[in-house]
């Protein structure tokens, strides 16, 4: 995809693409970002698991032996289960996480979605969801799939990034900046 080098780099961003290209060429770029899905929550899920991946201790070998038995009980299709041998092969498996995400950079640009990351200080209701999704797909124009995570040391409000934008209304940093204010007063 000629357009992707503007939002994936790097290494991760070079298999994720060809990853997806390869998908598409199949008819399974769906299939593949369930597999990537799946995996991802696995790594989370499992921290030997995440060892395994990342560590450089195991060979090659034995990384992809494992993540094939792994992966095949998941239901992993065979096309996810290739990529995976392949940079387990190269030695890059150190980057998977990395690489899903750029994946679903490449997989929400072909159906017109942005992601923001939504960190707010308790986990967001399902009306606040709602509200949050129609008050960004109304600003952005566009789809949007929502990435949250809960920081209690922000005390409340929303810090929500979206591509190049971010909107931070926390209360730590409405305490910051009226504490920066102060200290210029005196």
């Amino acid at each position: 995809m000629a357009g992707d080098e503007s939002i994936v780099s790097g290494v991760p961003g070079r298999y994720a693409t060809a990853l997806f290209d390869l998908a598409k060429d199949q008819g399974a770029v769906d299939v593949v970002a369930k597999d990537l899905t799946v995996i991802d929550g696995l790594l989370h899920e499992s921290a030997d698991l995440m060892r395994l991946v990342r560590s450089p201790v195991f060979s090659a070998d034995d990384q992809a032996k494992a993540l094939t038995a792994v992966l095949g009980k998941a239901g992993v299709s065979e096309l996810t289960l290739n990529f995976i041998k392949v940079i387990a092969r190269n030695r890059r498996l150190f980057g998977l996480g990395d690489m899903i995400r750029d994946f679903r950079l490449i997989f929400a640009r072909m159906k017109g979605e942005v992601t923001a990351d939504v960190t707010s200080a308790q986990p967001l209701t399902d009306a606040q969801r709602t509200q949050l999704l129609e008050q960004l797909k109304t600003s952005l124009g566009k789809n949007v799939q929502l990435n949250t995570t809960v920081d209690p040391s922000i005390l409340g409000g929303l810090i929500v990034k979206a591509g190049s934008r971010m909107i931070d209304s926390s209360i730590k940093t409405k305490l910051n900046t009226l504490k920066f204010a102060m200290k210029e007063v005196r």
